[in-house]
């Protein structure tokens, strides 16, 4: 074991699965000598080569494209996109040519193709550094959706990723790099250091995609969450006193509907939590799930606590996110409906 934080793991994820595998390919713009923006890629081009890392043109459809006629091929690319905000002119190709590869070919091509990147404001990015577009790739057919939450859950995640048959999206949460906030504070009060899940196994291992974690367990209200926004919960339950369930859905697709099931049934309430604007957030299919699903078992109206349906804010940013003020008083209003 060793202390982690998100960006080491992610590192060490994609050393450890470049080790185990010569045809794992690691590539995408400054990903290479520089070892990208956030230098998660640091030192794998010194350790594997030019050939198996290494930096491209300012082309998302092209990095994009290249991972997919790569997969078609036999290898295994791990593609970069520096900010989310910038996955869009790759979009076809993930949507038309990477998510349809298998059932095009009858099963005679696959796209084991994992495209990395930093989501999520937190960093004073602005506009074009700060978007949570999530939502829009769970609506896409074979393509799967993973946003970790902590240190270990990066490592594990990335690997079982790198290792599954068909493409991956797999999103990282900026804001908490470097470490998490107890959900009451713009700043990191907790550094990884003491924080559990920062004891990261250097070795191979792997959590399953699909699986969701019950990071806190309780009776008074589910809360549904991802990300960033796993922390903020933590932190605003703990001060507010409730004896709250919260889930970390870790993969958004496949998402593991039973464990979700299974926590509101017993709670009979549901919060959800996200960092992406309301409308048409992911936040919609949880709300309609949980309804679906638990309708008999519902004691108060499902509730969702997201982003702001505006362009988002720079200079306002962290009026924007869900924090402890909206939550809180979210919590309150489920739990006295």
């Amino acid at each position: 074991m060793a202390q982690m934080n998100m960006i080491q793991a992610i590192n060490s994820a994609m050393d450890v699965a470049m080790e185990r595998d010569e045809n794992v390919c690691v590539f995408g713009e400054d990903v290479g000598f520089y070892g990208g923006v956030f230098r998660a890629t640091a030192g794998l081009q010194k350790k594997y080569g030019k050939r198996r890392a290494f930096d491209t043109p300012i082309n998302e459809g092209g990095i994009i494209g290249v991972a997919v006629g790569m997969a078609a091929y036999g290898l295994k690319p791990v593609a970069e996109i520096q900010f989310a905000d910038y996955i869009y002119p790759g979009l076809d190709q993930l949507v038309s040519e990477a998510a349809r590869l298998r059932y095009r070919s009858a099963g005679e091509f696959t796209a084991p193709i994992v495209v990395r990147s930093p989501f999520g404001g937190g960093i004073f990015g602005g506009q074009t550094h700060s978007q949570s577009p999530e939502s829009m790739f769970t609506h896409v057919s074979g393509i799967k959706t993973v946003i970790p939450s902590t240190p270990y859950d990066a490592k594990g995640l990335l690997i079982a990723a790198i290792e599954d048959p068909d493409p991956v999206v797999f999103f990282e949460p900026k804001r908490i790099y470097n470490g998490p906030f107890d959900g009451r504070y713009q700043e990191i009060v907790q550094p990884w250091s003491r924080h559990p899940a920062s004891e990261v196994p250097e070795g191979h291992y792997v959590i399953p995609l699909g699986k969701a974690a019950t990071v806190r367990e309780g009776s008074d209200v589910t809360v549904l969450c991802y990300g960033t926004m796993v922390h903020v919960a933590l932190g605003v339950v703990e001060r507010e006193g409730y004896d709250a369930e919260v889930i970390d859905l870790r993969t958004l697709l496949p998402l593991d509907i039973e464990a979700i099931v299974a926590s509101v049934k017993k709670t009979g309430r549901c919060l959800i939590l996200h960092e992406a604007t309301k409308t048409s957030g992911f936040g919609a299919e949880l709300s309609a799930l949980v309804q679906e699903h638990c309708f008999h078992h519902l004691e108060a109206p499902i509730v969702r606590v997201t982003g702001y349906d505006t362009p988002y804010p720079h200079s306002l940013e962290w009026a924007y996110f869900p924090g402890p003020i909206r939550l809180g008083e979210a919590l309150k209003r489920v739990m006295e409906d």
